[in-house]
């Protein structure tokens, strides 16, 4: 891949940063890369290892799970406030990013990480793509 690739992909990548509770789409972040709807989803896959859509729904269930710990949003305000459109899909893919549903989510304590700055709960928040959730096996 070329550095001109991956700058377009980079643009792309940064709009779905910025703009995830936006209504964007596969033929739309193609236009902002500037390329094919083919080339670059097989050019965002190979230099990310994952799909668009895979990417943006991790941002957006980033989101969520900081809203759903702030607890003041119903989960299907939260759906909407982070730009998914039907609740069934959101709650799929919650469920299947961070292995529990957003309702059990919202409902457990998060008061231990209340003192941790974000940019560290960030970091151990963020969601696992491609199904790799994992119960907690600390015991």
């Amino acid at each position: 891949m070329n550095l001109e690739d991956l700058v377009r992909l980079r643009r792309a990548r940064d709009a779905m940063d910025r703009d995830y509770a936006k209504p964007l789409d596969v033929p739309a972040l193609a236009r902002i890369a500037l390329m094919s709807v083919g080339h670059f989803q097989r050019s965002f896959r190979a230099a990310y290892g994952e799909t668009p859509y895979g990417y943006l729904m991790t941002r957006r269930i980033e989101r969520a799970k900081a809203l759903l710990r702030r607890g003041d949003l119903s989960v299907t305000e939260v759906c909407f406030e982070v730009g998914c459109t039907s609740l069934g899909s959101f709650s799929s893919r919650f469920t299947e990013l961070v292995g529990e549903s957003p309702s059990a989510y919202r409902a457990r304590d998060h008061g231990d990480s209340a003192a941790i700055p974000a940019c560290i709960a960030k970091i151990h928040t963020r969601p696992v793509r491609n199904g790799e959730a994992k119960p907690d096996t600390r015991a």
